[in-house]
């Protein structure tokens, strides 16, 4: 069953990324499957810290990405909204280079709240990052 009220197409997530972080640091969207969203981010000079290792903050730039960018397709965009409440984020593998790809899926989608599982992986498919962003589900104002 299909966590989207309306499915994204990779299109029109490289549209809304243009202009923003998300393009300047390098994030591309991969898949939109019917309960996950996926994405990849390059270990690079935009995103590693001084001793040449992915940033912590680069890891969770990508995990808020997902969970936030999945989290407003959830949901009636012409009515709500959804914003960042919490994130938390364990870094658990050094990663020099490459890409790290990440996976977000639902915990919780509910009228008020939605919790995110964000798991980064490295090319080898090993665990970088676990990652849980809880986003608050916002009416909008006229």
């Amino acid at each position: 069953m299909s966590i989207w009220v309306t499915r994204p197409s990779l299109a029109a997530l490289a549209d809304q990324a243009r202009g923003t972080m998300i393009e300047h640091i390098g994030i591309e969207y991969l898949a939109v499957g019917d309960d996950y969203l996926q994405a990849r981010m390059p270990v690079d000079a935009r995103t590693v810290q001084p001793f040449g290792l992915l940033h912590g903050g680069a890891s969770a730039a990508l995990a808020e990405t997902l969970g936030s960018t999945a989290a407003n397709w959830c949901v009636d965009g012409s009515r709500q909204m959804c914003v960042g409440l919490d994130i938390n984020a364990n870094h658990v593998r050094a990663v020099r280079s490459g890409w790290v790809y990440g996976t977000a899926r639902p915990l919780h989608l509910g009228a008020s709240t939605q919790v995110w599982d964000i798991r980064l992986e490295d090319e080898r498919a090993r665990l970088v990052c676990i990652a849980r962003l809880t986003m608050a589900v916002l009416n909008r104002t006229s």
